[in-house]
């Protein structure tokens, strides 16, 4: 269910929204200060924000200016509320990165039409209209704001195999349902036990990406695979669960078994805070991700660590080609570290 957050303390926006909203499939959620407002917005990651400046005065300012800056929430439309009507308030509002300012006393008819354009605007552009997680821009902040941390960092780069062979047989509406399978696994998994900043993109297709840190990525990565293992199974038809492959065809109408869609993920974390490049980790992640296909666990894990100097010959995983990727980047100082995940994970 989306979610919209109010700051507010007289409960007279909430329960607008309640009584218009409620059943479009919106629950509101309502927060006294600005702490908790960006603290609630980086855990529920709302539709939209409205702020009641009234009751935040001049740290409405800071709490939109902490939203905009943050890649996990920096999407969400605000809506500030206020008794100030003059032209300059309004200028500073929009300047910091409000999207609508309303006066009151509130005209309830207003706010409805101004929180539907909004709400409507978010879903047509930066978000993914099927799941609703950002990607594109988004994502290249995400990792652009761990790597300026000088904190440690770990990316999970998730996609389904064999998925266009699925997609063949049960078309591409269950397609569909299994990419927001694997997108609501992420996002609720996340929840569960990452990071309260930790961000989950969908960079397209049947592509996803996690930004966490080196703790959370065995949890996440367990949990991620478990639950995708149990919940695909709902996506087949009962004789193909029974017969566990899919009955196909080949390009000459010949039967063919096919197997079903796994859930690969490549790892790349830096536990040691190396200096890299937003285009070096999207390499490295690709390079984990294909490693990931290639083992029977299907997950590869890649450690940066700037204790060792480049090696022209890394180990192969399970018979995997010899890869260049780091000639890219004679420079770094990267160790490849393979790891069996299934056994590293339990």
């Amino acid at each position: 269910m989306s979610s919209i957050l109010v700051v507010e303390r007289d409960k007279v926006i909430t329960q607008i929204i309640k009584d218009h909203l409620g059943n479009e499939g919106y629950q509101v959620t309502m927060v006294l200060s600005g702490d908790e407002a960006v603290q609630c917005a980086l855990r529920e990651i709302p539709s939209l924000v409205v702020l009641d400046v009234t009751l935040l005065d001049a740290d409405c300012y800071r709490v939109i200016q902490r939203l905009r800056n943050h890649p996990k929430c920096m999407h969400i439309p605000i809506i500030v509320i206020s008794t100030q009507a003059s032209l300059s308030e309004k200028i500073r509002a929009y300047e910091v990165g409000a999207d609508s300012y309303l006066t009151k006393p509130l005209n309830p008819e207003e706010l409805l039409a101004h929180m539907r354009r909004q709400l409507r605007r978010i879903q047509q552009s930066v978000l993914s209209p099927l799941t609703h997680l950002p990607g594109g821009v988004q994502l290249e902040c995400a990792l652009d704001t761990k790597i300026r941390s000088q904190e440690p960092w770990s990316v999970l780069y998730l996609d389904l195999d064999n998925f266009k062979a699925f997609n063949d047989v049960y078309g591409f509406l269950a397609g569909n349902d299994m990419i927001l399978l694997v997108g609501n696994i992420c996002r609720e998994v996340v929840y569960d036990c990452g990071n309260v900043d930790d961000f989950v993109g969908h960079i397209g297709g049947d592509d996803f990406v996690i930004v966490t840190t080196p703790e959370r990525e065995r949890c996440l990565c367990r949990q991620i695979l478990t639950r995708y293992k149990q919940e695909s199974l709902s996506l087949y038809r009962r004789e193909d669960r029974e017969r566990g492959v899919i009955n196909g065809v080949d390009r000459e109408g010949r039967p063919l078994k096919l197997p079903f869609v796994t859930l690969s993920i490549g790892v790349v974390s830096d536990r040691f805070h190396c200096s890299h490049a937003v285009d070096e980790i999207g390499s490295l992640t690709a390079e984990a991700k294909r490693r990931a296909k290639q083992s029977s666990n299907n997950v590869s894990h890649i450690s940066l660590d700037w204790r060792y100097p480049v090696r022209e010959h890394l180990p192969l995983l399970h018979g995997a080609q010899p890869v260049n990727v780091l000639d890219r980047f004679p420079r770094k100082l990267f160790h490849f570290s393979e790891e069996d995940v299934l056994a590293e994970f339990k």
